[in-house]
């Protein structure tokens, strides 16, 4: 082929070559073959209202961009508000990367895909293109923590600052609780745990290594020092050594004793009465002894629990929890989360861990004789087992069930038939 002809051809192949990219570029950037191109132009056309929101301070790089198609599909889509996905799956496609892969926690409507619970996804005035300035937006959804921290007599300085000085907002890859590192290392980030002062205020244990959220408040307390609300008398007393090693012994955070020995010296009484009950709850005999419930330190919560009772009890009991949050009828006592209404939480008696029979305790509250004559008691033998008498739980469940009442079934057929079969069909 001559020379010339050659060349004639790969100009024509890049001339053709470079308009299919040209076309190619141009239907990436309009991938609906918009008859106006400009889409924020396009769409203002009807959303003439959206002109303001444009005008806000912070806009969505996507929005002002002009890229309406970007999240929107402006045909027709599965999702409200015509978005071409889940909300949450639209900010991912873009913003993965606030929740790494190996976060240590994530902050539940992060994960949820909620974004928009906290952030505009148009524009706003506020940076981030977040609803809310500051303390204002958490506190939005954690009210009882505001609460907590307007009414505290001594502030922490960094609550004031923002939540934000301590807490990563979407998710963290150093520790629990959404903090940007973990404790001890958060607070001796400001905490100089070197210095004479420090020391003596903790009666020279080493607690730079310890957890300082075991007695401290890190929002705002109404003690001094930020203590928690109910601080153990050896704590207040600064009688750190009545239950540990003294704090130049190699082992300083070692306690004196093991287990509920350790308490006993103190609560001589309640152990001896405890370990007279025929059954024990298992944690008291455990390595952790009272620990495994109180906290030997400071608690928020009243008797030192190291949470409030439903939480602490779902620890070990979770299989119970989910039952009864799948209940439709509860036991009052349960949906209050006194689970120790019915249950001794040490020792009792009788089984499950109640000081009573079922029938004598639920008579504390229940009348019985004002709302059946089904014969119940040591005479009335269990016809399904002979070695049962019939009791108010032969019927009902005491945390409670699907049916009115919280009975065993649904219908008084069901119900009654198992015992009395001569009425079944």
């Amino acid at each position: 082929m001559h020379a010339r002809t050659k060349v004639s051809l790969l100009v024509a192949l890049a001339v053709a070559i470079g308009g299919h990219s040209l076309a190619r570029s141009q239907q990436d950037q309009n991938p609906y073959r918009l008859k106006e191109p400009n889409q924020q132009k396009l769409c203002l056309d009807c959303h003439a209202d959206f002109e303001q929101t444009l005008q806000k301070r912070f806009v969505h790089t996507a929005v002002k961009d002009g890229q309406c198609s970007s999240c929107h599909n402006p045909h027709v889509a599965s999702h409200g508000k015509l978005l071409s996905a889940e909300a949450g799956q639209m900010c991912e496609s873009c913003h993965g990367s606030v929740v790494p892969g190996n976060a240590m926690s994530a902050h539940k409507i992060v994960a949820d895909g909620q974004c928009s619970t906290c952030h505009d996804p148009h524009a706003s005035d506020n940076p981030g293109i977040l609803l809310a300035r500051g303390n204002d937006l958490c506190l939005g959804c954690h009210a009882d923590l505001g609460k907590a921290v307007a009414e505290a007599r001594f502030k922490h300085h960094p609550v004031e600052q923002g939540c934000t000085t301590c807490h990563s907002p979407h998710a963290s890859e150093q520790s629990v609780g959404l903090l940007k590192s973990a404790v001890p290392a958060l607070c001796v980030s400001c905490h100089k745990p070197d210095t004479a002062t420090f020391a003596a205020r903790h009666m020279k244990y080493p607690v730079a290594s310890a957890s300082c959220t075991s007695c401290h408040d890190p929002h705002g307390s109404s003690q001094s020092a930020l203590m928690l609300d109910n601080v153990h008398a050896p704590v207040a007393t600064r009688m750190c050594a009545q239950c540990h090693e003294p704090p130049g012994s190699p082992t300083p955070f070692a306690t004196r004793r093991v287990g509920y020995e350790l308490c006993q010296g103190c609560h001589d009484d309640m152990v001896r009465t405890t370990l007279a009950q025929p059954r024990l709850h298992w944690p008291v005999v455990g390595a952790d002894g009272c620990a495994s419930c109180h906290n030997p330190h400071a608690s928020k919560q009243a008797n030192l629990l190291k949470t409030d009772t439903v939480a602490l009890c779902r620890e070990c009991h979770a299989d119970t929890s989910r039952r009864i949050e799948g209940t439709a009828v509860k036991h009052a006592p349960v949906a209050d989360g006194m689970c120790s209404a019915c249950h001794s939480p040490h020792g009792a008696s009788g089984v499950y861990l109640m000081d009573q029979p079922n029938i004598q305790l639920c008579g504390t509250c229940h009348d019985y004789q004002l709302h059946s004559s089904h014969p119940i008691g040591e005479t009335a033998i269990d016809p399904r087992n002979a070695n049962l008498h019939v009791d108010c739980l032969s019927c009902h469940n005491g945390h409670g069930t699907d049916a009115k009442y919280m009975l065993l079934a649904p219908t008084n057929v069901e119900l009654c038939t198992p015992c009395h079969s001569k009425i079944s069909r």
